[in-house]
């Protein structure tokens, strides 16, 4: 058996050259991403592991199908850049890693929430300029606060249990319940309530589709005034614009966002050499109501292990089997 796996940064080399030894695989490592291009390398291995936040092109999978790979294994969890019609033409078997460190997605989301209950990023800058004064920047307590846990998946359940271990009133919104949570009667019945009585919504759900936001000008309207927002999900759940014009005129009390709709070719990069062409996310920037990170909450040496051995198992087994435990259904 012969794997070759794509667009590997070096954080993740060391743990698929250990899973390589251990496992006695021969496992090729591309550190450029899967393109039409570059699946030319492919040629007379079984399968391909992969992750990229660019779409996966059609012509990708038309090659493997020539060249007899028929399974894609994926780093991460989202498949939405995926097309399945191209799968499906092809008889390419999908896998993800639907969790590698739920509890560190969960654990950021909290820690950016704190910085910005606490006014961290501007009392860090103003200590930066030997400014020690505390005014105006005093803190709130989130043990004081109603959280709303939009999604309660593995990411959300972890987040939940932290925010109680804060003390705070947790509300939560899912199309498909949770039985412990349902017990504790922590859902509301639909999203628009969880808006309107939260005083800090955090998104766990998945992308809504292209041109469809859960933030936008409207929803926030319906929003309680000096409400906190926090997306460690998906970029384009959010209207950003929108959510900026809302703190800038004091609507919102602020934001924390590891994700953003433009984020592909920035996030991940140094621009630092470049002229910075997106007024909107500049704006974010600088605000002290904005935490702002590049999409890194799921960051830690335990997530990134996992997302680098657990696609390469579903690999194996989809190869010894012709199936696993994390094959994606692609519909009919």
């Amino acid at each position: 058996m012969k794997l070759i796996d794509f667009g590997v940064r070096e954080d993740e080399k060391k743990y698929i050259e250990e899973w390589s030894t251990e496992n006695n695989i021969e496992v090729k490592i591309v550190s450029d991403l899967l393109t039409p291009e570059t699946v030319q390398l492919a040629k007379g291995y079984d399968g391909i592991v992969a992750y990229q936040q660019l779409p996966y092109d059609e012509k990708i999978f038309d090659v493997m199908n020539e060249y007899g790979i028929h399974v894609l294994s994926l780093r991460n969890v989202g498949v939405d850049n995926v097309p399945f019609a191209a799968l499906k033409r092809n008889q390419i078997r999908l896998t993800n890693v639907p969790s590698y460190s739920p509890e560190a997605i969960a654990e950021y989301s909290v820690t950016g929430l704190m910085a910005l209950l606490r006014n961290l990023k501007h009392m860090i800058r103003k200590v930066d300029q030997h400014d020690f004064r505390w005014a105006p920047d005093i803190g709130r307590e989130l043990n004081q606060l109603t959280v709303g846990v939009a999604g309660t998946g593995r990411i959300g359940r972890a987040a939940i249990k932290i925010y109680q271990g804060f003390g705070a009133k947790v509300i939560a919104y899912d199309k498909f319940h949770n039985p412990e949570l349902e017990k504790e009667g922590m859902y509301v019945d639909d999203l628009d309530t969880l808006l309107k009585e939260s005083d800090v919504v955090t998104l766990h759900i998945p992308s809504l589709g292209k041109g469809h936001t859960l933030i936008n000008s409207k929803s926030i309207a319906e929003m309680k005034d000096n409400a906190i927002v926090i997306n460690t999900a998906r970029g384009d759940l959010i209207n950003t614009k929108d959510l900026y014009d809302a703190v800038a005129s004091g609507k919102l009390y602020g934001a924390v966002l590891d994700v953003y709709e433009k984020e592909v070719g920035v996030f991940n990069s140094d621009l630092s050499d470049q002229e910075f062409s997106d007024e909107v996310l500049d704006k974010v920037i600088k605000s002290p109501r904005f935490i702002l990170t590049p999409h890194i909450a799921f960051y830690t040496t335990k997530a990134v292990k996992n997302m680098a051995t657990v696609s390469l198992n579903a690999m194996v087994s989809e190869l010894n089997t012709g199936t696993s435990e994390n094959e994606i259904d692609l519909g009919k």
